[in-house]
């Protein structure tokens, strides 16, 4: 019996150290998804206009279509105008804001591998300009990571190819994966921006974001020569 007893000791001792070796190589391994993800993120965008300047065919048949946003239109501008609808997983704007540091590509339409390339607007919202509710989401680790950093009053610019709308920061927001009460189809023309909120453990079922106010549009009246018509 105590020979028995002895053998369970010491298999306990010999499995300890492993098990927690285990658990904290486990532990960088997720510490270490972030900032490899951000490198990602910047190398996507530095190569974006080489690398993603034709139609991409994925696995899947979803076609990603990447095109140049222009971001100083020179030409006559309207407070009035019309928007063009782009097709599903067409880059067709670009996110702008000093917090986020970098310009953020948004493709329409949500789809896990359009995440990658950039930010997603729900395809069932409304465009700028459209009036309504246009919600974009991205991921935590990427291109939305400073996007908690962002205070009522900020302001957020979307360059499109049709026209430029700025919004201003209105309210932070936090919902449940589940409420849909932010993202919902709404007759107040909005902005909404959201992200998973991110844990220990990576992301959880918890959202967090903004809620913009349209402060100002410029619909481009006469296109300049290589913009998308």
């Amino acid at each position: 019996m105590d020979e028995k007893k002895t053998k369970g000791n010491l298999l306990l001792l010999i499995a300890t150290p492993v098990i927690i070796l285990l658990i904290c190589t486990a532990v960088i391994i997720l510490g270490a998804i972030k900032p490899y993800n951000k490198i990602s993120m910047y190398l996507n965008l530095a190569f974006n206009d080489s690398t993603h300047s034709n139609p991409i065919n994925s696995s899947n048949g979803l076609v990603i279509k990447d095109g140049n946003i222009n971001l100083e239109f020179e030409g006559t501008i309207s407070d009035e105008g019309e928007v063009i609808r782009p097709s599903f997983g067409e880059k067709y704007a670009e996110l702008r804001n000093d917090k986020l540091e970098v310009s953020v590509p948004v493709y329409w339409g949500s789809e896990r591998e359009i995440l990658k390339l950039g930010a997603c607007q729900a395809s069932y919202s409304k465009l700028p300009g459209e009036g309504g509710n246009t919600v974009i989401s991205a991921h935590a680790d990427t291109y939305f990571a400073k996007l908690s950093e962002l205070a009522v009053g900020d302001k957020v610019t979307i360059n499109t190819n049709y026209g430029e709308f700025t919004y201003t920061v209105k309210e932070l927001i936090s919902f449940k994966k589940t409420d849909k009460r932010y993202v919902n189809p709404s007759d107040e023309t909005k902005l909404t921006l959201y992200t998973c909120k991110m844990d220990v453990f990576g992301a959880s079922d918890e959202r967090i974001g903004v809620v913009c106010e349209l402060t100002e549009k410029k619909f481009y009246v006469q296109a300049e020569e290589g913009t998308l018509n």
